[in-house]
């Protein structure tokens, strides 16, 4: 069974990040970074559960919180897209340094757009996942349409957010709309993998087809049938992971622990 280890490390503007390591039994052949999606944490179902069976077929994981959420210190709303891909490489630089260094990005949602703008500052990558990304990652500001006018206007408000309520800025709206990734997609230069469900009603699948067009060769896309966006049921989730696991295995050396 894979065992897993409460882990810390710092981020940036002064945070410090709180993270899981899912550990495979009896050694690991390779390690990967997990990023949730926008609001959802470390032990979101996407998160915790892909990243522990991803640990079953060999593959370690770092799954952590953003700064404000879980135990991570420092406020969500001083984030932004910007913050979450320089999250990665300080969760990347942790890795490296404690000897596990990470040979998979594994990103969801909005961590799935986080992966691509972060892989070529990473490293020693071999493979990159992305599970219901946005190939924009303004796609995200339509869960708060109805208050861009008020966040213009004073530069910020409180908004119901997967049923909690947190403080959208200014600054985080004219970031996500300032990243094109298109660029970071096309000059990946690393087998790509492209997961996403035909039926995600919160980020449409022409997300998917944008990012498979614009990747070049390696890629692969696979269409995660009856998944919702946030992958709550397990059998999602299980199916995922053994996807990921067996395309990473030809390039991750996962017989070498």
């Amino acid at each position: 069974m894979p065992t897993f280890e409460s882990v810390s490390f710092p981020g940036v503007n002064g945070t410090t990040l709180a993270g899981t390591l899912d550990i495979p039994d009896g050694g690991t052949g390779a390690w990967a970074l997990f990023s949730h999606g926008f609001t959802l944490g470390k032990n979101s179902a996407a998160a915790s559960r892909i990243s522990k069976a991803l640990a079953g077929h060999g593959i370690g994981v770092l799954r952590y919180d953003a700064a404000g959420l879980g135990s991570s210190t420092g406020n969500w709303e001083d984030g932004s897209f910007s913050t979450k891909v320089a999250d990665l490489q300080h969760a990347a630089a942790f890795m490296a340094e404690s000897g596990r260094p990470v040979s998979l990005l594994v990103g969801h949602s909005l961590g799935g757009a986080a992966v691509l703008a972060a892989a070529s500052e990473i490293s020693g990558l071999r493979a990159v996942a992305t599970i219901a990304a946005p190939f924009r990652p303004s796609h995200v500001v339509h869960l708060f349409e109805s208050e861009l006018d008020l966040i213009a206007e004073q530069g910020s408000a409180r908004v119901d957010l997967g049923g909690g309520e947190l403080e959208i800025r200014r600054h985080l709206i004219e970031d996500l709309r300032s990243h094109d990734l298109t660029g970071d997609i096309r000059d990946l230069h690393l087998p790509l993998m492209v997961m996403h469900s035909p039926t995600d009603n919160t980020v449409g699948i022409d997300n998917a087809s944008e990012i498979f067009s614009t990747a070049r060769h390696p890629r692969n896309f696979i269409s995660l049938e009856g998944s919702d966006h946030l992958m709550v049921e397990r059998s999602q989730t299980s199916r995922a992971a053994a996807i990921i696991a067996a395309w990473a295995g030809t390039y991750l050396d996962l017989d070498e622990p």
